[in-house]
């Protein structure tokens, strides 16, 4: 049976694909699409563009009174000050523009400083994340539980490497890879940290771990791994993962091993 979501999850979920109709067209001529260069490796599309109007302007009409926190266009200041949106219209726009499958719409709503509810939506296989603080998180209507795998050999973990031009001196991100490689099955870099965060609440990844973050990229995706049954850090085990834009997700179990081995 498929879980009923409440009013507010119903809003976030029908913008999200409001938002995809048009992205799912421009991914399949992604050849043709005119990509404007804004740094290094940091390219962002009109298709980026145009799923952030659309998500602004359905949520807006839903909840007219709450601001929003944007990758690409400015804040907006929202007469109710406790409920901000955080929004990524196109997270994994690298994949998205070499016509790799792997990207979402990521939605936040952030109450009184803490993520409330996620929605992470990936168009190309239509599959909807979404969760709700104390009413756990879905999959298309499906109950999602992180993995409950214990030993380390077992676990599949996943990450993100800095891209050309956002690499910095110090980094330590190839020791840690090679730290829970060689302990682990295996770690994946699929390009998007919003679905990386709704596969540990899926029970696809047992952990997943991240520095030099955004807001947007993240606060959807924290909701859904608590809600699975996870646990959600920054890298020194606080709960400031939207101040130093650094998470470690993982299930109860791989929380705390996984931790010790990034640090």
């Amino acid at each position: 049976m498929a879980h009923p979501r409440s009013a507010l999850l119903n809003v976030m979920t029908a913008a999200a694909q409001k938002a995809a109709r048009r992205m799912v067209r421009d991914f399949g001529e992604v050849e043709n699409l005119q990509v404007s260069k804004k740094g290094p490796a940091d390219f962002v599309s009109i298709a980026d563009k145009k799923a952030e109007s659309t998500l602004v302007k359905e949520l807006k009409k839903a909840r007219p009174d709450y601001g929003f926190v944007l990758e690409e266009g400015a804040d907006i200041q929202g007469k109710d000050s406790s409920n901000t949106w955080i929004i990524d219209p196109l997270d994994g726009t690298t994949n998205f523009l070499h016509g790799i499958p792997h990207f979402a719409i990521s939605i936040a709503l952030v109450r009184d400083g803490e993520p409330f509810a996620g929605v992470v939506y990936n168009p190309a296989t239509d599959e909807m994340f979404w969760g709700e603080k104390g009413q756990g998180a879905f999959l298309n209507g499906r109950r999602l539980r992180v993995s409950s795998r214990s030993a380390m050999p077992e676990c599949l973990f996943a990450t993100g490497i800095p891209f050309f031009g956002k690499k910095k001196a110090g980094d330590r991100y190839l020791e840690r890879i090679d730290a829970v490689a060689s302990l682990s099955s295996g770690i994946r870099r699929f390009g998007s940290a919003a679905l990386d965060l709704a596969y540990v609440a899926a029970a696809r990844y047992d952990g997943y771990w991240e520095s030099d973050l955004q807001p947007w990229d993240i606060a959807a995706g924290i909701v859904l791994v608590r809600e699975a049954g996870g646990f959600v850090s920054d890298i020194h085990g606080k709960r400031k993962m939207l101040e130093t834009g650094s998470v470690i997700a993982a299930t109860d179990k791989m929380h705390a091993p996984l931790m010790k081995l990034i640090q």
